[in-house]
């Protein structure tokens, strides 16, 4: 492996974490292996091919994880990848809980990530479900047709922001919740800016 392609900042990063440390490095040299640039972003060990993202590694609560960006489109002939919820439409995951799972898995981790690496090469695209797919909570749609500006701001929205708030506001079961979050978001989306911005 190249070490040209490590990130000393990475470094820091598994040190900090205190569960899945060990885990995480083993993946990390497995990714590093196919030849692939170390990066952070999101505040994890992310890995790019000619710029475009590949892998990431991440540490959860009761496992850790490759999550491939373009999961859905790999073969996964074994079966191993694993759809974090249902509203995560491209990404997918492989979990582990222990280092003996990771080097039992080496090879096959491999061909996972030379198959993403060649996924993304090709220019491959997952299809995504339009924003229209997405239901709106009652709720919104009152404020939609009640406070003005709202629709058009809302609209104006790229569409990754748009399924960003309307799952964020589908999510609770109660409507004074759901309400609570509408109202908590209404400047956001009229000031132009998504969930997260």
């Amino acid at each position: 492996m190249s070490l040209a392609n490590r990130n000393p900042k990475v470094d820091s990063i598994l040190a900090a974490s205190a569960s899945w440390s060990k885990e995480m490095a083993a993946l990390r040299e497995i990714v590093l292996d196919c030849g692939l640039a170390e990066e952070i972003k999101w505040g994890q060990p992310c890995y790019a091919s000619e710029g475009r993202n590949i892998v990431l590694i991440h540490g959860f609560k009761d496992y850790c994880a490759l999550l491939f960006f373009k999961g859905a489109l790999l073969k996964d002939p074994d079966h191993l990848l694993i759809q974090q919820t249902e509203n995560v439409q491209a990404g997918r995951q492989i979990r582990f809980t222990g280092t003996d799972e990771i080097t039992r898995r080496e090879a096959l981790l491999k061909a996972y990530i030379d198959e993403a690496i060649a996924v993304e090469q090709a220019g491959l695209k997952v299809p995504l479900k339009q924003t229209t797919a997405f239901a709106v909570p009652e709720e919104f749609r009152h404020k939609l047709n009640e406070i003005p500006g709202l629709k058009s701001a809302f609209e104006a929205l790229t569409p990754g922001r748009q399924r960003a708030y309307l799952l964020h506001f589908a999510a609770p079961k109660q409507a004074k919740t759901r309400i609570s979050r509408i109202d908590k978001s209404l400047p956001r989306i009229l000031d132009g800016k998504g969930l997260d911005d």
